[in-house]
């Protein structure tokens, strides 16, 4: 702004140099940050050359990231440091930077859990989840489920939990296992109370997963039943588990007003 005439130069050709609006220039006006020193017969606001050098500064400043309010002490106070003002903004950003890789790197492990299910390595799944595993199962469930509310629950979940936590939960399911066979050896009846703290325990492990209400469990133990796998899964803990299990879950449904024949996944 070289040419820049002893008569000044309007807020719309100031606005247009410095590549801000009319409207935040009238705004530093009205609060007192950089006003226009020039007026014209008809009342027009005209920057002069020590005005411009002001706005420049301001709009320097802006753009490193300092308030309004910090501009106007580095302008206005003779005294003021100005270096530690900017190191005070410098700082301020570095504490965003980190907040936003910490933001990052949780977005790559959901992306990565939604993908893969389990952000485990194959050997680390066999060592928690134990030599039957097969670390294929979670892409083979994911090309199965991966458009199901549960699949995205399972992902969310599955986003922020470490080895330790994997271990712990698939303790639970061996626990609860081997309580399921031995409930079966001895002979409990589904519907007894010993079979239905069971169920609440086997829906309760189950839910570590995504949420399973009572008639979604009714659909899981049909599944268990129709599924090679899972049959073969139960009945080698104790032969004919897999259909006391369902048949437990069917009666503590009926015990909480729910019919198993009429029962959907929710």
């Amino acid at each position: 702004m070289s040419d820049i005439s002893t008569d000044g130069v309007t807020v719309g050709r100031a606005a247009s140099d410095l590549g801000v609006t009319v409207r935040t220039l009238h705004h530093w006006d009205e609060i007192g940050l950089a006003s226009p020193s020039l007026r014209t017969d008809a009342g027009y606001r005209l920057y002069t050359a020590a005005d411009i050098a002001r706005l420049q500064r301001i709009v320097v400043y802006r753009e490193v990231g300092l308030g309004l309010d910090q501009i106007r002490t580095i302008l206005d106070e003779p005294g003021r440091d100005t270096s530690a003002a900017l190191r005070e903004q410098r700082d301020e950003v570095s504490r965003s930077l980190a907040r936003l890789e910490g933001l990052r790197a949780g977005l790559d492990r959901m992306i990565e859990a939604h993908e893969r299910g389990v952000l485990l390595t194959a050997e680390e799944q066999l060592s928690i989840f134990g030599p039957d595993w097969n670390p294929d199962w979670p892409a083979l469930a994911r090309r199965r489920y991966g458009d199901s509310p549960q699949w995205q629950q399972y992902a969310e979940r599955a986003a922020t939990r470490t080895p330790d936590q994997w271990r712990e939960i698939t303790a639970t399911m061996t626990a609860l296992e081997a309580d399921l066979a031995a409930a079966a050896d001895a002979g409990i009846e589904p519907g007894a109370p010993e079979a239905e703290a069971l169920v609440e325990r086997h829906r309760a492990a189950i839910s570590e997963y995504f949420p399973v209400s009572r008639s979604m469990q009714v659909c899981l133990g049909r599944m268990y039943e129709a599924d090679a796998a899972f049959t073969a899964h139960y009945d080698r803990l104790r032969p004919g588990l897999t259909s006391w299990l369902r048949r437990s879950i069917d009666a503590s449904a009926r015990a909480h007003g729910i019919d198993p024949d009429a029962a959907v996944w929710e």
